[in-house]
């Protein structure tokens, strides 16, 4: 076995006392590799490759919204993994964004060893740092593994955060329009 990662999952199988020479363990440790550089993909990617040059021009001010966004991540505490959802809003200033892009910022984001607090504010500088809009809102609400399969083993916890730029930040009415807006 020459892939590090692999070797790493090998030792770690071992370490906790399993047999990795049994049947159901041979490929694991490849399989765990693979899957793990799969979670943290996003340390591959960069804005602009995400992006790929889908900002058009629009004259449209008014609200952008994409909603429910299945998020996937791993907490850098305990790299175990955290998942829900992002809710996205923008109100453009001459320039717009494929929607699709919108998605693929938020896995790329996720697809690091995250807190959820740094991945919702990464997320909005990303939007606010391509399209320069006049504001910028981010919700995300996630169930963390290391607080419902360890620790204090709490079930129903969802952590919600957010990130507000630009108007979405000065203007009460429009960040409330907002709010109002994602959750129908």
């Amino acid at each position: 076995m020459s892939d590090k990662l692999e070797q790493i999952f090998l030792e770690l199988l071992k370490e906790i006392g399993e047999d990795p020479t049994r049947e159901g363990l041979v490929k694991t440790p490849k399989r765990s590799a693979n899957a793990f550089r799969f979670l943290t993909k996003g340390y591959n990617q960069t804005l602009d490759e995400i992006v790929n040059n889908a900002i058009f021009e629009a004259e449209s001010k008014d609200m952008v919204i994409l909603k429910n966004i299945e998020l996937y991540s791993l907490c850098e505490h305990h790299m175990l993994p955290f998942f829900g959802k992002a809710h996205i809003g923008y109100i453009p200033d001459k320039k717009i964004i494929g929607v699709s892009k919108l998605a693929r910022i938020v896995d790329m984001y996720a697809r690091r060893l995250q807190i959820q607090e740094r991945l919702t504010h990464q997320i909005a500088k990303a939007i606010w740092d391509i399209l320069n809009p006049l504001g910028v809102a981010v919700v995300i609400e996630a169930q963390h593994l290391c607080m419902m399969m360890r620790g204090v083993e709490k079930q129903n916890s969802v952590m919600q955060t957010s990130a507000m730029l630009g108007i979405f930040q000065t203007s009460q009415s429009t960040r409330m329009e907002f709010l109002e807006l994602i959750k129908r």
